[in-house]
């Protein structure tokens, strides 16, 4: 009798333990921006791209650790007294780790709608300047930059659209003397189906 409450017991906690388990993966598209550009030079967002999964722990309120590797792209034109000095796309290889905390807002049978927030790290692999033009190299950005994310989820049944917004807490670029003046901070919007 013991040994069948105990496997009773223990194949209802893994049924829900399993129940408030996901994993979810995701591919999108990023507008990746710089802010606070220099006296004489603009900054635009390229569209890029992203690819990773997301882990969602709990029911209404839940933990959604994750990975994401993309590729994004921001233009920089630099002009002095109207004479164009360089134009060409940064192009920036990175890692995104995040850590969010969320509450599901609507949760329905073919409906939920869920909103995160929490930080984010993104490790910069590798930076391409496309044309050889700006003169950016990969030591000219910091290793990583601390972001603070938030993102409106909307699953409809096995479907996932996920726009979110990510603000960057720390510099971009690294403390070299060169750059070292630039108070540049990532701005990123982006858009996730899964």
């Amino acid at each position: 009798m013991k040994k069948q409450i105990v496997l009773i017991t223990a194949t209802l906690i893994g049924t829900a333990a399993a129940a408030q388990f996901q994993v979810n993966p995701q591919a999108g598209v990023v507008f990746q921006n710089l802010t606070s550009p220099e006296p004489g030079v603009e900054y635009k967002a390229n569209i890029g791209w992203q690819l990773g999964a997301d882990l969602r722990f709990g029911d209404r309120f839940f933990f959604q650790p994750g990975a994401h590797f993309g590729r994004s792209s921001t233009a920089i034109k630099a002009v002095n007294n109207d004479t164009l000095l360089y134009e060409g796309d940064l192009v920036r290889t990175s890692l995104k780790l995040n850590a969010l905390v969320g509450y599901r807002l609507i949760d329905s049978y073919q409906f939920d709608l869920r909103f995160m927030a929490g930080p984010t790290y993104n490790v910069i692999l590798s930076v391409d300047d496309r044309d050889d033009r700006i003169g950016y190299n990969r030591g000219d950005f910091s290793n990583g930059s601390l972001n603070l994310d938030a993102a409106l989820g909307f699953d409809m049944g096995l479907l996932t659209v996920q726009p979110g917004v990510s603000f960057g807490l720390s510099k971009v670029f690294s403390d070299n003397p060169v750059v070292s003046d630039i108070g540049s901070r990532y701005l990123t919007y982006g858009l996730t189906i899964g």
